[in-house]
């Protein structure tokens, strides 16, 4: 038979148990930071879309803001308006997907980032809107290659960064992955142009293409179901690492006295 486990057996049992209680509580930290973050993405998607919505609706939209006092946090996804000529041989295509007549398919294509010159002689980048890949070239959409005077409207957005896993642009081979208003302005050799692009409305063009109005409201927002899966997370954790620190303190000592449960008692 075996004896129950004495104060030096627990006392080595505690030691044992340091080990996996402090690898135990980093990893319980990260997965309460997880969950932590994820509610503050939450609050941080919730008052996005409530901007963009009430900015969407703004009537008359607003002029453009001066070129050297944009203010992102302030101005990004502002609604406006501009008047001038695009220069169409300059535009730039930005590998992109776009929403399918299907519901749940996307549509792979590019999005068509076109100069326009203001009035006043100023440029702003117009990302007029989405082209499917047999669009690709102008010629196949030329109705929609707007010349004279024409007026858009649209929403303010900020350069786009390129994200971790996003290719880098080939200036020389026009592909361009990320809609960045420096580089594709330098690419182009336009000089100084607005630190900011205009997102062009879903105002019809002549042809259907390219196809405006991309920017959604309906950003996805299951922040907080992904909180709640870091913390089931952490809570397992600490319903596993309790069991097993219960077995560990709770365990018996084996009476060298006794016979080993492998060895027949002798007669």
């Amino acid at each position: 038979m075996t004896a129950p486990a004495g104060p030096a057996e627990r006392r080595a049992a505690l030691r044992d148990l340091v080990a996996p209680a402090l690898a135990t509580l980093v990893c319980l930290g990260i997965l309460v930071g997880l969950g932590v973050w994820q509610l503050e993405r939450k609050a941080w998607k919730e008052a996005l879309i409530d901007r963009i919505v009430a900015r969407s609706r703004i009537e008359p939209p607003a002029p453009l803001p001066a070129f050297d006092g944009f203010d992102p946090a302030r101005d990004e996804f502002e609604r406006v308006r501009a008047t001038g000529r695009f220069l169409q041989d300059k535009e730039t295509l930005v590998h992109g997907l776009a929403p399918g007549d299907t519901p749940g398919r996307a549509l792979q294509g590019y999005y068509v980032v076109t100069p326009l010159r203001l009035d006043d002689g100023r440029t702003v980048l117009v990302n007029r809107g989405f082209v499917p890949t047999e669009l690709k070239d102008p010629a196949r959409r030329a109705a929609g290659q707007v010349e004279g005077e024409t007026t858009v409207t649209g929403m303010l957005r900020q350069s786009e960064a390129r994200a971790m896993f996003v290719p880098a642009p080939n200036p020389q081979t026009g592909e361009w992955f990320n809609r960045d208003v420096p580089g594709i302005a330098a690419a182009k050799g336009l000089g100084t142009v607005a630190p900011y692009l205009i997102e062009a409305d879903a105002t019809p063009v002549p042809g259907g293409w390219p196809r405006g109005g991309q920017l959604r409201v309906d950003l996805p927002n299951n922040h907080l179901q992904y909180a709640f899966t870091w913390f089931g997370l952490a809570l397992c954790l600490i319903g596993v690492f309790t069991a097993f620190a219960l077995r560990r303190l709770r365990g018996e000592a084996v009476d060298p006295a006794a016979p080993s449960p492998a060895t027949p008692p002798r007669p």
